[in-house]
């Protein structure tokens, strides 16, 4: 498919995809319908030029590896969901923004230039003692994730930020 063949038809399949799988892990698309058609079509396009459904508001290097963090939905999806109440897209947002409670601000990109990205590739394994972030443990279900902070939603069973503890 090329980008001048992603039809209407293409872009509400991908959004009732992309609608469907936010709904089951405790996320919500931008209600504004317009707006997040046209991020659904920039998502396509992108997929069609790199393979890869790289975020349509980001440029892309189009090398997979170099692009991983910003592969929709993005590794700067929750902490700016949690900080501000919206990606960086806004295709996705909080409870809050969904139910008016709070306004859509501007979202500053916490993507590091790319020289920091490169120097950050050391993994650390958890044998070592020593890793990159926290672990976060859902006392629901046991989920396991390690980043800065927990997850809004856990994606196994659905229980929000507070149900999760520091685990190491």
């Amino acid at each position: 498919m090329t980008t001048a063949d992603i039809s209407d038809d293409d872009v509400e399949k991908q959004f009732q995809v992309l609608d469907s799988e936010a709904r089951s892990g405790g996320y919500h698309l931008n209600p504004d319908l317009e707006f997040t058609k046209k991020l659904v079509h920039g998502l396509l396009v992108n997929e069609s030029r790199y393979g890869y459904p790289a975020c349509p508001c980001r440029l892309s290097r189009s090398i997979k590896a170099e692009d991983l963090d910003i592969i929709c939905p993005c590794n700067y999806r929750d902490p700016d969901l949690d900080q501000y109440g919206a990606c960086y897209c806004a295709l996705y947002v909080s409870d809050a923004i969904l139910s008016k409670k709070k306004s859509l601000i501007p979202v500053p990109d916490r993507r590091p230039p790319r020289s920091e990205r490169n120097s950050r590739k050391t993994i650390h394994t958890i044998s070592s003692g020593s890793l990159s972030y926290p672990v976060w443990r859902c006392r629901v279900c046991g989920y396991l994730c390690a980043r800065e902070e927990a997850p809004l939603v856990c994606p196994v069973c659905k229980a929000k930020k507070e149900r999760f503890e520091r685990f190491m």
